[in-house]
């Protein structure tokens, strides 16, 4: 979309010494009515800015043209680098309204013109595909002509089937269509739920696998496996390899960059919130000699709200106390949740750690807060799609650039952003301990992404601990969820403090007894942590037994009788303390054991000899 301005500019009347006004999120139509603007559409489409101030309607010179965006113009595509920082680099400031006067006329001109010569030289030379590159003054556009795709490499049809987050008979499908060799296009409809419809229609039912050849839908696991047996399956594939090629009725694609519409309920307080965000003095205040920046006294919060909805002081002491649970604002020092006085508060945008947090974006999630356990279910079914997807079979190997690039991981950054305000609180001790061990493993596939891998001593350091999520409130590192939350606020290996001191509210939210088999459900991304997986809160132990299980079949462990010692993994020394002693460490993992190695172990334990435990050196490099 092209935006042209021309005429005066109109300037924000807000102090300029208020500097939360750089990060608050204020909708078009409030800063022109706080301005005294109001946009007015006329009879020939465009956009003007009427003057309400005074009781007359006195339209100004500022008028806003706009153009709707050419068909030739690009599609959203995903990113390109895997490993880019998504931290905002910031844009030297210039005169924007000077420059769009001059300029904006004659670059609109421009662009429209150039684009109708470029689709009129394509008309005429549909079969020349070759890269048309122009330059206007100040933008730079190139045009890439899309190479057809070699028919004899790819079907000219399409197979497409309907797939749920953990299903066994969907990842037979899958796999089936991997062994042969075959291109397929899968809709996981807990990922993409708008799709959940078309199913239905599509196929009178909502179970899944549905498999399409086409618009032709084929069945589920039992209708593929009849094909195979008869082979028929091989013909129905040679005949969309040489027919024509997928129409509109055939199931569409997931598109990158294109959301559901949600229902999500703006937050009851948001509008309170919004006067506040404008009427409060934030300043930079000096306070128990350190000077707190972005902050208000609670005192001029109430005045606020008294002149401002003509309230009682104790109904507006009571609102500010609600804020406060819906952390809209915190007390700077984290001691109170509001009080009348003197005390400092600051908006939650204006916290110092949320530069950090990789799940804030400008913005203050203001809608209603969905359920903590809503959210956990929603994070386990989107990642154990992308792991499905991007993912070997046994999840050893993890595809980080193929997940960088797809539409199931941008819809799980975006969903990231309701765990801002989201109430921990309601959670039981189960539902806590699979919430925080999703959240960990989904935080660490992210900050590979967004990061890098951490090569050395260093960058393990600032990886677990500088890649931070907005949640509940507070900043959550990888580091305060394994040790702070999951192992009950004990100090990580060789450091002398713990993640939260006294007073930290995150205290309420640890967890209250220590589970050492968290410790096999955690995976940092390097090759000898263990697999990455996703837990359900009803049967989180249960999974966890199993994670364990699998860890000591896959060289977790190893038995050299000559020798008498016991190889075992590092997290034992590392976190020995969770254990127990070393003697009852044995004893301990033979609960998980296959009969082969417990057989082993139980020998050297039974003929009253030395046991000798070592401990295995730990594969840093990524998992990819």
């Amino acid at each position: 979309m092209i935006l042209s301005l021309m005429g005066s500019e109109i300037e924000n009347p807000t102090n300029p010494q208020q500097p939360h006004n750089q990060h608050n999120p204020i909708m078009a139509s409030t800063q022109n009515h706080v301005n005294c603007y109001e946009p007015v559409i006329n009879n020939n489409n465009k956009i003007e800015t009427t003057n309400r101030c005074g009781g007359d309607d006195v339209h100004s010179h500022s008028r806003v043209t706009l153009v709707h965006p050419h068909s030739l113009l690009p599609m959203p595509v995903p990113p390109q680098n895997f490993q880019s920082n998504q931290n905002e680099v910031a844009l030297p400031s210039f005169s924007v309204g000077s420059f769009l006067r001059q300029r904006s006329t004659d670059l609109s001109a421009a662009i429209v013109k150039r684009v109708s010569s470029l689709r009129q030289s394509m008309e005429e030379d549909d079969e020349k595909r070759e890269v048309t590159e122009f330059s206007l003054s100040g933008v730079k556009v190139v045009v890439t002509a899309k190479p057809e795709e070699d028919e004899d490499a790819s079907l000219r049809g399409r197979i497409t089937f309907f797939s749920r987050s953990d299903c066994r008979d969907c990842t037979a499908v899958r796999r089936f269509f991997r062994e042969k060799g075959l291109r397929f296009v899968e809709i996981n409809v807990d990922v993409f739920n708008e799709r959940d419809r078309e199913l239905r229609e599509r196929t009178g039912t909502g179970s899944v696998p549905q498999i399409f050849f086409n618009e032709k839908l084929i069945g589920g696991l039992v209708a593929l496996n009849s094909l195979r047996n008869s082979g028929e399956f091989d013909r129905r594939v040679a005949e969309i390899i040489g027919g024509k090629a997928a129409d509109g009725n055939a199931p569409w694609p997931p598109a990158y960059g294109f959301d559901c519409a949600e229902e999500d309920r703006a937050d009851e307080m948001v509008g309170v919130v919004s006067v506040l965000r404008l009427r409060l003095p934030i300043q930079d205040r000096l306070r128990r000699m350190k000077m707190v920046k972005n902050c208000f006294e609670g005192n001029e919060l109430v005045d606020a709200l008294i002149q401002h909805f003509h309230c009682a002081r104790s109904e507006a002491v009571e609102i500010g106390q609600q804020l406060s649970t819906k952390h809209f604002i915190h007390h700077v020092f984290g001691e109170k949740d509001f009080e009348e006085g003197n005390h400092l508060y600051r908006f939650l945008e204006h916290e110092p750690f949320i530069p950090r947090c990789f799940n804030f974006r400008g913005t203050t999630n203001d809608s209603e807060p969905k359920t903590a356990a809503a959210i956990c279910t929603r994070l386990a079914k989107i990642m154990s799609a992308i792991l499905e997807s991007y993912a070997s079979d046994d999840r050893q190997h993890v595809d980080y650039e193929a997940i960088s690039k797809s539409e199931e991981f941008r819809r799980y950054v975006n969903m990231t952003q309701d765990l801002q305000r989201v109430n921990l609180l309601e959670l039981s001790e189960n539902e806590k301990l699979a919430f925080f061990l999703n959240l960990y493993n989904a935080m660490v596939i992210h900050a590979v992404i967004s990061v890098g891998c951490p090569e050395g001593v260093i960058d393990r350091r600032s990886f677990f601990n500088d890649f931070q999520y907005l949640v509940g409130g507070h900043h959550y590192s990888l580091n305060s969820i394994k040790n702070g939350i999951l192992r009950c606020n004990r100090r990580s290996p060789y450091s002398l403090v713990k993640p939260f001191t006294t007073g930290d509210k995150r205290l309420e939210v640890a967890l209250v007894k220590l589970n050492p088999l968290l410790h096999f459900g955690l995976c940092n991304g390097a090759k000898s942590s263990p697999k990455v997986r996703f837990f359900s809160p009803h049967r989180v132990v249960d999974e966890l037994r199993g994670a364990v299980r699998e860890f000591f079949e896959n060289d977790g462990i190893e038995v050299d009788l000559e020798k008498r010692t016991v190889y075992l993994t590092r997290i034992f020394k590392w976190f020995s303390g969770d254990f127990g002693p070393e003697k009852e460490i044995l004893k301990w993992i033979l609960n998980y054991l296959d009969p082969n190695k417990a057989g082993l172990v139980t020998h050297l334990l039974g003929d009253s000899g030395p046991v000798h435990i070592s401990h295995q050196n730990f594969d840093w490099s990524i998992n990819s």
